[in-house]
């Protein structure tokens, strides 16, 4: 391929998108759950979190079936599978039949964001991969963005149902785009049978690996302050700027990711960005040590945690030439990206509860020297 197609980079993304809204379209409602579910009680909870536990079990079992299924199918089939429950769930049914739907969500939810990046870095040329997959590592941030900028109106319109219904009519529309799209699409021959065996085997070679599992063990140090800070750190703002600083921290860390971080990438490994973004967090945090709740401060930490989370991405088809190996190393994204996002907050707030506000940046900067100590210690295993 002698040109990156960028209509079908934006196909994929725009899927991306429908993916992160699978776990963000109750996370941005869940104040008015126990209005629907009024008997659940701490129950409800499950109806957010049950996606990403999943994500903890069978994130690389993700990549490998999908890498069996073949890539373009399981995205097609995940987008008409997501359509489908969500449409169910607009129903509002009892709550063990909408815990089983979020279940069988979260399968399609980690078949797409397996195989897309796959996708992208496949009909990517090089020169292109990192503006890609930097691109691709925006879809949560935005599709939150977007679902509370339009979500919640919608909701407070026409009710939970609505925004469930527009988020299957929407899955099902790129299941149509996509299907067309990605039809003249090689596919790599799909590997031997799937069984627990090779599952077994294949996490162990994963993990094993300096090649597959770098971009995962980075991941898990970020996703375990991403959400943790975003957390735990409105607290300690002053209330006249906490929902501005708030809301422009995302938004910061996609542009530093899209703009700084495409840049470095012209000049340096992807795996060379995401250390320099390690270190500049760590960097943040030592400042929000000594001057708590400073804005300009919050906005630098969001602007180097930008360049982690791009590179992040891009890292996987620089150090993982197959598309097979790719999918290994982003099913292991997706499980080491729960178990941050899982273990983070509570973390976090135990650390606050015994050291206060200096828990903060005295947690989250050893968290971000040690994922650039890993990354350091994986280079020098793979030379």
């Amino acid at each position: 391929m002698q040109k990156t197609p960028w209509g079908l980079v934006l196909a994929l993304w725009g899927a991306g998108l429908g993916a992160a809204a699978q776990y963000g379209k109750f996370s941005v409602i869940f104040d008015q759950l126990p209005a629907a579910y009024p008997q659940a009680g701490a129950a409800i909870g499950f109806i957010v979190s049950v996606v990403g536990i999943l994500g903890i079990f069978l994130g690389v079992a993700a990549g490998l079936l999908v890498a069996r299924v073949r890539y373009r199918r399981a995205v097609v089939w995940a987008l008409w599978a997501g359509a489908a429950i969500s449409a169910f769930q607009a129903s509002l049914p009892p709550l063990p039949w909408m815990l089983l739907s979020r279940v069988l969500e979260g399968l399609s939810h980690l078949a797409i964001v397996v195989a897309v990046p796959t996708l992208i870095a496949q009909i990517c040329v090089p020169k292109d991969r990192g503006l890609a997959l930097t691109l691709w590592g925006t879809f949560f941030g935005v599709a939150f963005a977007v679902l509370a900028w339009g979500g919640l109106p919608l909701v407070a319109w026409r009710g939970i149902p609505a925004l469930l219904l527009a988020h299957g009519g929407y899955m099902a529309a790129f299941a149509v785009v996509l299907g067309a799209c990605l039809k003249g699409l090689p596919d790599d021959a799909p590997a031997q049978p799937f069984s627990l065996a090779a599952l077994m085997r294949d996490h162990v070679a994963i993990y094993r690996s300096p090649f597959i599992a770098a971009p995962a063990v980075g991941w898990l140090f970020y996703t375990f302050c991403f959400v943790s800070i975003l957390t735990v750190l409105p607290g300690y703002l002053a209330a006249d700027v906490r929902g501005l600083v708030m809301g422009a921290m995302p938004l910061v860390s996609i542009a530093s990711s899209m703009t700084l971080g495409v840049v470095l990438m012209r000049y340096m490994s992807a795996i060379a960005v995401v250390l320099v973004g390690f270190a500049g967090s760590a960097l943040a945090m030592s400042w929000l040590g000594v001057a708590a709740g400073l804005p300009a401060a919050c906005l630098t930490l969001a602007a180097t945690m930008g360049l982690i989370q791009g590179a992040s991405f891009a890292a996987v088809p620089q150090l993982n030439k197959t598309a097979r190996a790719q999918a290994q190393a982003n099913g292991a994204m997706a499980q080491t990206g729960n178990i941050g996002n899982t273990l983070g907050t509570p973390v976090m707030a135990l650390a606050v509860g015994g050291m206060g506000y200096a828990g903060v940046p005295i947690l989250a900067g050893v968290a971000f020297a040690l994922g650039a100590c890993a990354h350091l210690a994986l280079a020098k295993k793979r030379q």
